[in-house]
């Protein structure tokens, strides 16, 4: 379904190209490195490279192969971007003469294991909107107020569908066997943008409802939500934009054990931020929401073997919110911090509530 935006106020313009100068990112390491080991951590800034690009260039020039490079997630290649890899410890060496104009090593360390896939607690973003003007720029103000406050949906990003966003379609194929791929993890891909697709769309439905309860009167609810009334009233009454549904799926966060929304006390919760909701990245073995809310997510579930699913924070709390409008350039400037694996392009686009990456073609 069309993607359903929480915030209230009215579609806003500006432009936004990712870029090196526009779109920074900051990886924030899970822990600390220890100092010492067979691990050696480079801590590299790129710009204009995927992060499997920059992997490649540096097997190249080390003799190793990927594989024996580690990193803990991927970053933009549309983008000035630093994160941190590991590399066996005995090829220090070979990368004192290591010249790329696409990347820097910023600095060295060493630690006892080799970074893994996911080993990141999030990342700080920089981010600069072009063509904005005062009008704009207070609306902006205010949906980071309102971001700060109360969270957002944490879709997946269009970088995750493909070029021309439909790379879903062919995870779908795959898994009902009328499409072949040879490529394994190209198939895997695939699949995952399928995941994603279906993720969004749970989603978008739940965040439609949630913008329908804080509309309408019970009555009128009752007539357009095949929800008993009982729950509608309950779902009236919580405080939080993002109405939690008896049956969901929590998770204490930002990170922690799963356990079924049974009480109105964890509406309370939801609202501290000690909890979040979880959407279904559909799949064998992962856990499905109960009762009413799982009414809702089987109209999502379509994965049935063929790959593991797993839970996904609905909704985030972003962090360190922080906005400049710099009128003569008609610029509005964003820093902010993510969890790993959410996406800043969202957050943009919520802000403008409409998809930003059109704005790619342009300029």
């Amino acid at each position: 379904m069309e993607r359903q935006y929480y915030l209230p106020h009215s579609p806003i313009e500006f432009h936004f190209r990712q870029s090196p100068r526009d779109f920074v990112v900051d990886e924030i390491p899970l822990y600390p490195f220890s100092g010492d080991g067979e691990h050696l951590v480079l801590h590299v800034r790129k710009k204009n490279l995927s992060t499997w690009q920059m992997i490649d260039i540096f097997s190249n020039h080390l003799g190793i192969k990927g594989r024996d490079i580690g990193y803990a997630g991927l970053k933009d290649k549309n983008a000035q971007t630093k994160q941190y890899i590991s590399l066996p410890r005995k090829y220090e060496a070979v990368l004192e003469n290591f010249e790329h104009e696409g990347i820097k090593i910023l600095e060295k360390t060493y630690h006892n294991n080799k970074i893994r896939v996911g080993h990141l607690k999030g990342n700080r973003f920089f981010i600069r909107l072009k063509k904005v003007n005062p009008t704009a720029a207070f609306k902006i103000q205010e949906a980071l107020k309102m971001i700060k406050k109360q969270g957002m949906p944490n879709y997946f990003g269009f970088q995750r569908f493909g070029l021309d966003g439909e790379n879903y379609k062919k995870g779908s194929a795959i898994l009902a066997g009328t499409l072949k791929e040879r490529n394994k993890k190209l198939a895997q891909f695939y699949v995952n943008a399928y995941q994603s697709f279906l993720f969004n769309d749970w989603l978008s439905r739940r965040v439609q409802i949630s913008t329908l309860i804080e509309s309408f009167g019970v009555d009128e609810l009752c007539s357009v939500l095949a929800f008993p009334k009982e729950e509608i009233e309950a779902m009236k009454v919580q405080k939080h934009p993002f109405k939690l549904i008896h049956g969901d799926v929590m998770m204490h966060y930002p990170y922690g054990k799963i356990f079924y929304y049974e009480s109105e006390d964890e509406c309370e919760r939801f609202f501290k931020r000690d909890i979040s909701v979880t959407g279904l990245l559909s799949g064998k073995r992962a856990t499905r929401a109960v009762g009413l809310a799982e009414s809702v997510e089987k109209e999502y579930d379509a994965i049935a073997s063929g790959i593991d699913g797993a839970r996904r924070y609905g909704w985030i709390f972003p962090e360190e919110i922080e906005g400049e409008y710099k009128e003569n350039d008609a610029w509005f400037e964003l820093h902010f911090t993510l969890p790993k694996g959410c996406y800043a392009t969202v957050l943009i686009e919520e802000i403008a509530k409409r998809q930003i990456q059109t704005d790619e073609t342009q300029e």
